[in-house]
């Protein structure tokens, strides 16, 4: 059975489509892994936990790196929480406090 792949609101689709090009696309590629097979079965270097019930979509493109936060919601549904162009090494706290915020209004 297929995993079913969702952003909370509009807010979280503005930041995908904000993304780089490449970025975007390599995002979308990554969420067909998701909906086939489940964050457990991707895994790296795609998908990993971050803690706390909070995963990381590792998206890449010519252009740079980009990010999405995500958690499961229920048995099979995925809800992406925050998306962004990373530009540290770390994932920035301001982004997991972000996430973690959005996944209360899950």
């Amino acid at each position: 059975m297929n995993w079913t792949v969702r952003t909370l609101d509009h807010r979280v689709e503005k930041e995908i489509l904000a993304l780089p090009v490449q970025v975007r696309a390599s995002f979308f590629r990554i969420i067909d892994l998701l909906i086939e097979f489940g964050p457990e079965m991707v895994g790296m270097p795609y998908v990993r936990p971050l803690g706390s019930g909070l995963w990381e979509i590792r998206a890449r493109g010519k252009e740079g790196i980009g990010r999405g936060i995500y958690i499961k919601a229920g048995e099979q549904e995925i809800v992406v929480l925050h998306a962004f162009v990373k530009k540290t090494q770390k994932t920035p706290k301001s982004a997991l406090d972000l996430a973690r915020k959005r996944a209360k209004e899950v």
